[in-house]
């Protein structure tokens, strides 16, 4: 079940990468920030009171509350290089980002979560990943938008891996819910430094499509299923299955939206593809050998 919910965050993170596109478009980078962090939080504050919850009623470590100020990095990472490179770099590169952070996350066990050491016969699995994320990355692209969409790879691990530890130690509901008002925080503060020239000043106006503000919505969901997800699987296996679900999203609303299909596209998901199914097939066969030996010793 956890494997088919990171697919699904996947799905969610596709959707929600071209609806704060197309927001950043009409307000700005940092604009766009704001209000989508506004969406979210009303969106979570409304489900927090439903649900009678007391967010207040304890506190934690600082850094326990830093997720939500890494999630401004990653969105307007992601904003800053949405219409620079293409929707495959983006894809390619983050994947390269957040695979990294993964790999050292379950290596060491980094930022509190549980350790799930690489193995030997993991290795022809990544090389079939890398070799789909070098052929997404195939082309030209300028440097500073691929350095911050590999920053925010890396920064989703760190911030889904603090928002998990606030969850277990209050509720998915509860850690969601401070993920957006930091979040908030932290994007309003970095619009006042560097927002104030956007778009939204000159001359305000709503767009003619609602669905342009509910990435803030869908991101609550995304947030949400992480925190239920990243305390029971390896975070490398989370990345690669958001991303299998990302990646032929994405492929599936470009044809239903513009009628076009990315082959590169389509090629990089299916290596990626192989490369998580070859993986977890190891994996599967390992765990049964693991268990049949400790049967053995125990008869």
């Amino acid at each position: 079940m956890y494997y088919f919910l990171s697919l699904l965050i996947g799905i969610f993170v596709a959707v929600m990468i071209t609806v704060n596109g197309g927001l950043t478009s009409l307000y700005g980078i940092y604009s766009a920030a704001v209000i989508i962090h506004i969406v979210g939080l009303i969106l979570i504050g409304t489900i927090i009171l439903f649900r009678r919850e007391k967010p207040f009623a304890k506190r934690f470590p600082w850094y326990f509350y830093i997720g939500g100020v890494l999630g401004v990095g990653t969105t307007a990472s992601t904003n800053f290089a949405f219409g620079q490179i293409s929707i495959s770099a983006i894809l390619a590169v983050g994947l390269f980002g957040m695979s990294i952070a993964g790999v050292l996350t379950d290596q060491f066990g980094l930022f509190g979560m549980k350790k799930h050491p690489f193995r030997a016969y993991q290795i022809p699995g990544i090389l079939l990943v890398l070799s789909g994320i070098i052929w997404m990355m195939n082309g030209g692209f300028s440097l500073w938008p691929v350095l911050a969409v590999f920053g925010s790879g890396f920064l989703i691990v760190v911030a889904r891996s603090y928002n998990a530890r606030l969850a277990s130690e209050t509720s998915v509901f509860v850690s969601t819910f401070y993920n957006y008002v930091c979040g908030l925080a932290t994007a309003f503060l970095v619009f006042l430094f560097f927002g104030l020239e956007e778009p939204i000043w000159m001359e305000f106006r709503l767009s003619p499509h609602f669905w342009t503000y509910l990435g803030g919505a869908i991101g609550v969901f995304t947030v949400w299923l992480s925190n239920v997800v990243v305390v029971k699987i390896p975070q490398l296996y989370i990345t690669l299955l958001m991303f299998v679900g990302q990646v032929f999203t994405g492929v599936l609303m470009d044809a239903l939206i513009d009628g076009a299909v990315s082959t590169q596209n389509i090629i990089g998901g299916v290596l990626v593809s192989l490369g998580l199914a070859l993986n977890l097939l190891f994996e599967r066969r390992a765990s049964r050998r693991l268990t049949a030996q400790r049967n053995l010793v125990e008869e």
